[in-house]
């Protein structure tokens, strides 16, 4: 089961779109008759009621897509349980309750609204309109399991690890280690040995290339990325170029967004000492051909880093059927908290490299003459790390595997289909990359209109997107803007989520005032 998204057949853009049927429609708008909501800008957006009715449609009134094949849609009469077994779909009241998806019960049908109770945040408004979260390609929100998992870890187990011979130095280390083998499941790595916890990608992009780049890297030597990166795997390579003398190449990209893998095989050769790319770009949503582009760049000595932030909370992860040297990603993209992340690394290979910062728990030995240094993954942890927040990305981790990556996958798959649809069909609208293959990214700009301004006005109206260059201005610039509006998805989105954002979208394209 391919857990890829794919979008390159247009066929479903002229399908018709359903308007949830339980509620009377003004003729000029299409929209529910209601009281005028706070304009700004001068365009009217869905009050509160109407985006109610819309987060509460039931997902079986959806339409799927004209031309798409039933196999690959999450809702085609069957749903998926949190254990991998298609079970009868099953809808439950929307609305809060005590059920975790989590708790895997034996035939429980894999339903939004129910994994939804999960999320205490979605049961926010903003501005007096309920919470749509559509940014979660900047973070996601954060499950009931990990909050607990956090709480549990202070009021019961918090210690500095690895050190003391007490209780709650024994509970906080076994918490940790166990954390990382939860990471090196999630990830398919051979050993805990090779997964290093860091503050997320940003970090783990930056000690290779202040570890292992420092001390391999010389004049003359290429470094290439895509044009894809987000700047954090952008700088971290400059920097280095401009420390070790190297050469700093960029593969380029087409007009869909997709990488043009003859001119990215054209600039490998042997020069170059490594490949770094995004497995998922955050701007566009491509999927990068991530298998083959490590393919060739091993094939001319090369080492490869893929850059995971956007792609693990979307896709399977599985580093050996990827082949790469480095792999990292950070907690809180896949429902974990901020400030922790996790790199892979071939165990190997981390050994060989010297480490990036020195201190306490990276040491075998120390004297005033010289230090030896622990084997991965310890010499690359050097003092107090962030324990708790390793926990807590240990239970975001496992509560995704509950649910099931590839459910996910297929939830969000029709997510993307639908959303696409939808914005397709309001006049002026421009989907910003259309790759082959896409996950969880609907970025768009709108004639005559300010992106900052759009995302200002759908906050009024309780919806969450970025509008920016998404610390991504190369490859927005390949397009010929500064910036887009972006809303991204997660497993706990709906389709009224994408139709209350259409609503708002379409109010503002109609508006007769330039914003």
């Amino acid at each position: 089961m391919t857990t890829r998204i794919h979008i390159a057949d247009s066929s479903f853009a002229s399908a018709p779109v359903a308007v949830p049927p339980s509620f009377p429609t003004s003729a000029a708008s299409g929209l529910p008759l209601d009281e005028a909501p706070p304009a700004l800008f001068d365009v009217p957006l869905p009050d509160i009621r109407e985006l109610d009715v819309l987060k509460n449609a039931p997902t079986e009134a959806r339409p799927v897509p004209a031309g798409a094949s039933g196999a690959y849609y999450f809702l085609d009469g069957a749903a998926f349980s949190p254990s991998g077994i298609d079970v009868p779909v099953t809808r439950p009241e929307p609305g809060w309750g005590a059920f975790s998806a989590g708790q895997a019960i034996p035939g429980q049908a894999f339903d939004v609204y129910v994994i939804r109770r999960d999320f205490p945040v979605l049961a926010e408004t903003v501005n007096g309109r309920p919470l749509v979260w559509l940014d979660n390609a900047a973070t996601t929100q954060k499950p009931r399991a990990v909050i607990d998992r956090l709480a549990h870890f202070y009021a019961r187990e918090n210690s500095n690890i690895h050190r003391a011979a007490h209780e709650l130095a024994a509970r906080a280390t076994d918490a940790y280690e166990a954390a990382r083998e939860t990471v090196r499941r999630f990830v398919n790595a051979r050993s805990a040995n090779e997964i290093v916890f860091v503050r997320g990608a940003t970090e783990g992009i930056n000690l290779v290339a202040q570890s292992w780049g420092r001390q391999n890297l010389r004049p003359g030597d290429e470094i290439l990325i895509t044009w894809l990166e987000h700047h954090a795997n952008i700088v971290p390579w400059q920097q280095l170029a401009t420390q070790s003398g190297a050469v700093l190449k960029v593969a380029p990209v087409d007009d869909r967004g997709d990488i043009l893998l003859d001119e990215y095989a054209k600039l490998l050769g042997p020069k170059t000492r490594i490949v770094a790319f995004t497995q998922v770009s955050n701007a566009l949503g491509t999927v990068t051909p991530a298998a083959e582009m490590t393919r060739l760049a091993h094939a001319c000595g090369a080492k490869v880093l893929i850059d995971g932030a956007q792609s693990v909370s979307h896709l399977r992860t599985d580093v050996l059927a990827l082949g790469c040297d480095w792999f990292m990603f950070s907690g809180h993209k896949v429902f974990g908290p901020t400030g922790i992340g996790a790199l892979y690394g071939k165990e190997e290979l981390l050994n060989a490299t010297a480490p990036w910062q020195g201190g306490g728990n990276m040491i075998q030995d120390v004297t005033f003459e010289r230090t030896l240094y622990q084997d991965a993954p310890a010499r690359f942890e050097a003092g107090t790390g962030n324990i708790a927040d390793a926990v807590g990305l240990g239970a975001a981790l496992e509560y995704v595997e509950r649910i099931g990556i590839d459910n996910i996958a297929r939830h969000e798959h029709d997510l993307l289909l639908y959303g696409t649809r939808l914005l397709s069909e309001i006049p002026g609208l421009k989907i910003i990359g259309q790759a082959a293959e896409k996950a969880g990214v609907l970025s768009f700009v709108l004639a005559g209109r300010d992106t900052v301004a759009i995302g200002g006005a759908l906050n009024k109206a309780g919806i969450a997107v970025r509008a920016g260059h998404h610390c991504a201005q190369p490859i927005l610039r390949r397009f010929g803007l500064e910036a887009t509006v972006r809303p991204s998805l997660a497993l706990y989105n709906t389709h009224a989520d994408l139709d209350a954002l259409a609503a708002a979208v379409g109010k503002i394209a109609r508006a007769g005032k330039t914003i």
